[in-house]
């Protein structure tokens, strides 16, 4: 059996010494590192007091962003860190001019995580309709259906990259094309993209991308970052705004109010600092391991993670063709939720997601042993029973 160099790693992750770790399409595992990094943040606080906000605070939302955007192919100074994606999503929305009577249309799809529609809806003004594209099998959407809904009445299209049920990578360069041909802009969900296949936003030419830290890039909850195209960015003017998105916010001046001219326009109120320091050692071995050798060992895993349903004779809710899927694979033996709460009391971790199955979300810390046990774990657990202690109803899935 050849080697596997990427297993190297496993030490920087404490949770992979107590558990078999397969949920990082949910929440990637804690790097060590982040004890220092919060502890250089008590640090901070406890020495430089205030102090701390002209020592590096202040800027730190940028800062971090910088740090993310090679892993988006992103420029310096076009990413953005928020607190999450519905505040981020918001902020965009209410930032866009949608006053054209022409243009009154917003393309999605029945497969986006569902706060980035209700945000959508709730932010859209009165008179844009919104058009859902709806995916025929569960596990991936009709590419010619998706651009032929994008037309002249088209305003946004605002979709995910990646599907977050059964990680169906869209056609993402087709999709930006056939916007910015009858003049529409494009906004992609990258939670599940950046960090497990290569993404360039600039070679794709979209408008704006949206994708979180916790997942993929194992930097935890409450970092969330947003690229604007840099030539896209003077034009919006956010409606959710606050003191960061001044350009002279010491100023304190109720009525002179002037948005900066870098990404910081789209900023608003103080962010929360701690997280900003738990993000940065996720990403930075991320960078490390290298997106381009994190994808290659993710197709080999989920092509053998694929390969063993089908011998167990179960559902693969996610593609067969490894260019369309991503990082997760998709199952749904019989009594999918039973099987995975009994997976967790087995402290084989992964999460379950209606209407889809179990999510199996192998890691490039994540050993091909790893893969097989928990496969037979499912058979074992369907065949003496002991998913039935857990058919008593369905509450708390992740």
């Amino acid at each position: 059996m050849t080697p596997d160099p990427l297993l190297a790693w496993r030490a920087e992750f404490p949770i992979l010494a107590r558990c078999t770790y397969l949920i990082s399409s949910s929440l990637g595992a804690m790097p060590r590192g982040v004890y220092d990094k919060l502890r250089e943040y008590a640090d901070a606080w406890a020495t430089l007091g205030v102090r701390a906000w002209a020592a590096g605070w202040w800027e730190l939302k940028g800062a971090v962003g910088d740090r993310i955007a090679p892993l988006l192919g992103a420029p310096a100074g076009s990413v953005l860190v928020h607190e999450n994606a519905s505040l981020a999503s918001s902020i965009l929305f209410s930032a866009l001019d949608f006053s054209d009577p022409r243009r009154d249309k917003v393309v999605i799809t029945d497969q986006d995580f569902p706060s980035d529609v209700y945000t959508l809806r709730a932010m859209l003004p009165p008179g844009m309709t919104i058009h859902t594209v709806r995916s025929r099998d569960g596990i991936t959407l009709d590419p010619d259906e998706l651009l032929d809904a994008i037309d002249e009445r088209t305003r946004l299209v605002s979709v995910s990259h990646v599907l977050f049920r059964s990680a169906y990578i869209l056609p993402a360069a087709d999709l930006v094309a056939r916007a910015h041909r009858v003049g529409a802009q494009v906004l992609l969900n990258g939670y599940h993209s950046v960090g497990i296949i290569p993404v360039d936003v600039t070679a794709l030419g979209v408008d704006f991308y949206i994708g979180g830290t916790l997942k993929w890039l194992c930097g935890g909850p409450g970092g969330v970052f947003l690229y604007v195209r840099p030539d896209r960015l003077p034009a919006l003017r956010p409606k959710i705004t606050g003191w960061f998105a001044a350009k002279r916010p010491f100023a304190f001046d109720l009525e002179g109010f002037e948005l900066r001219d870098d990404a910081y326009r789209l900023a608003n109120g103080t962010p929360g600092i701690a997280s900003l320091y738990a993000i940065q050692p996720g990403v930075d071995l991320i960078a490390q391991v290298g997106v381009d050798a994190i994808r290659q060992k993710s197709m080999r895993q989920t092509a053998l993670l694929v390969a063993l349903a089908d011998r167990a004779g179960y559902a693969v809710q996610s593609p067969r063709d490894p260019a369309e899927r991503a990082g997760t694979v998709t199952v749904r033996p019989p009594h999918a939720y039973e099987v995975s709460r009994e997976l967790l009391a087995r402290d084989i971790v992964v999460d379950y997601r209606e209407g889809a199955g179990i999510r199996l979300a192998p890691h490039f810390y994540n050993s091909d042993d790893e893969l097989r046990q928990t496969m037979d774990a499912i058979a074992g657990i369907l065949a003496d029973g002991a998913w039935q202690r857990h058919a008593q109803g369905r509450s708390f899935v992740t």
